[in-house]
């Protein structure tokens, strides 16, 4: 699809931040906002279908958060403005039925802690957005709910895990959103989409409430938005620990990113590979672009290379991992259901052979060796800039790939995004460039444990810098 300036008139393109101050200082109402965006959804939705279910008490919010700002009440950061949330995400009486006939009907009784958050934040819960059946594929398609289209070329896919929340807000039909990754899933959609997203370090926003938890301690759950501001405004409300998720120990007030005090340039390497696959000349372009703009700012930027991602190949790695930890949770849940599950969904997860012993530990030892070997890294560097996809948003339902001269499955999509879930890094997903097809390129901005500020300060000035600013789709 052809892509178009933002309009300044268009409430469904304007960022949360932006929405939130023009409803404190009574420019817009919450209800004006609400409706706006239910009125994009309902023109919109059936050909990108990335909603499932709108929320029926959004509109009554919107009235209570409208009858608040009158009254003069404190509004919190996001008061007004409405959010989306990925169908595996529990939203209190409100449909949550993870992409699965399996779940069809399934009414959680409470929030998710992230939902309760946002809502906490004056956010109004809008609707629950498209994913593959059980967050578990590179594309957005179930037997429930169906197949996302990409609002930038409906012939091609939003991605996985999180693709209705992409497509949505890259469609104008939500500003902000929560999607969860256990690989890519937050990170990959935005690159198909053209859109930003955070996957904080691991346990930085509790886990609760979401499925499957299994394998805890690689899933995530993160913000996904059209702008760093925005990304940054949802982390502060998101993060810190709840009581209830173990791996949530970190409170949001502790950051061990960028020190507003220091005086040295930040230090920054790049690189695509090798330790990820093969990646597409177009990609490559755009990442190194990005790194050498940062050196307007006076930051210092050199190619790099990571040892120990070339001794272990992290995506085989989480393979013989994740397999032994997640199947039992799939065979639990679909007892006895066969009809009920997508072949490339469920069904792959079950068909795979069990880890050995062996391998299982020889894995688990590999993750140690690649996160030594990013702290070895992060010993002389502040960030790491790499590609997210080695290659632009793809046509529906591809399951192989010839990336620079090779063939490769699609699993490979996972190559540089995938490390992050293993070690637990933090990464933001932004944009930065356009394919030869006018899809839209992102870069990932990967930073130390718990180094948030870091990587959210290095991609608001990219931010400036990006020559696809203000560029959406035209539907």
């Amino acid at each position: 699809m052809k892509t178009q300036l933002e309009s300044k008139d268009s409430i469904f393109y304007k960022d949360a931040t932006a929405l939130a101050e023009l409803i404190r200082t009574k420019e817009i109402s919450p209800v004006e906002v609400v409706k706006a965006h239910l009125d994009r959804i309902s023109e919109f939705n059936p050909s990108v279908n990335a909603i499932v279910t709108v929320a029926d008490t959004a509109m009554e919010a919107a009235k209570k958060a409208e009858a608040e700002v009158l009254r003069g009440d404190k509004l919190g950061p996001l008061h007004g403005v409405p959010f989306t949330v990925k169908d595996s995400i529990d939203t209190e009486k409100i449909l949550t039925q993870r992409g699965s006939p399996i779940f069809k009907g399934r009414v959680p009784d409470a929030d998710a802690t992230s939902v309760q958050r946002m809502k906490n934040a004056g956010g109004i819960l809008l609707a629950k957005t498209n994913l593959p059946e059980f967050s578990y594929w590179i594309e957005s398609d179930n037997l429930l709910s169906g197949r996302s289209n990409n609002p930038w070329d409906l012939t091609r896919t939003p991605g996985g895990s999180s693709g209705g929340e992409s497509a949505a807000i890259a469609a104008g039909m939500s500003p902000i959103g929560l999607g969860t990754d256990l690989a890519i899933s937050v990170r990959g959609p935005a690159a198909q989409t053209g859109i930003v997203s955070l996957k904080a370090t691991h346990g930085r926003v509790p886990m609760t409430g979401i499925w499957p938890r299994a394998p805890r301690r690689f899933w995530h759950v993160g913000p996904m938005a059209r702008s760093i501001r925005d990304l940054s405004l949802a982390f502060s409300q998101l993060a810190g620990p709840d009581g209830l998720d173990a791996f949530s120990t970190s409170t949001v007030a502790f950051d061990a990113g960028l020190s507003q005090s220091s005086s040295r340039p930040l230090r920054i390497g790049w690189m695509v590979g090798p330790g990820f696959g093969p990646v597409d000349s177009e990609v490559v372009a755009t990442v190194k672009a990005a790194a050498e703009a940062l050196q307007s700012f006076g930051i210092s930027v050199e190619p790099v290379g990571i040892p120990a991602l070339e001794k272990d190949f992290a995506l085989d790695v989480f393979n013989r991992l994740h397999v032994m930890e997640m199947k039992p949770a799939f065979l639990e849940s679909t007892k006895g259901q066969p009809d009920n599950m997508l072949y490339k969904m469920a069904k792959t997860m079950l068909s795979l052979p069990d880890t050995s012993m062996v391998d299982f530990i020889d894995a688990e030892q590999a993750v140690e060796r690649i996160r030594d070997g990013y702290a070895q890294y992060f010993q002389k560097y502040d960030a790491l800039i790499t590609h997210v996809l080695p290659i632009p948003a793809h046509k529906h339902g591809i399951s192989e790939f010839v990336i620079d001269g090779q063939k490769v499955d699609a699993t490979y999509l996972q190559g540089a995004t995938v490390p992050l879930n293993l070690t637990g890094l933090p990464g933001i997903s932004m944009r930065f460039g356009t394919s030869s097809e006018g899809m839209p390129i992102n870069i990932q901005i990967v930073g130390s444990w718990l180094a948030e500020a870091t990587i959210l300060h290095v991609a608001s000035l990219l931010e400036e810098l990006s020559p696809v600013q203000g560029l959406f789709p035209e539907l």
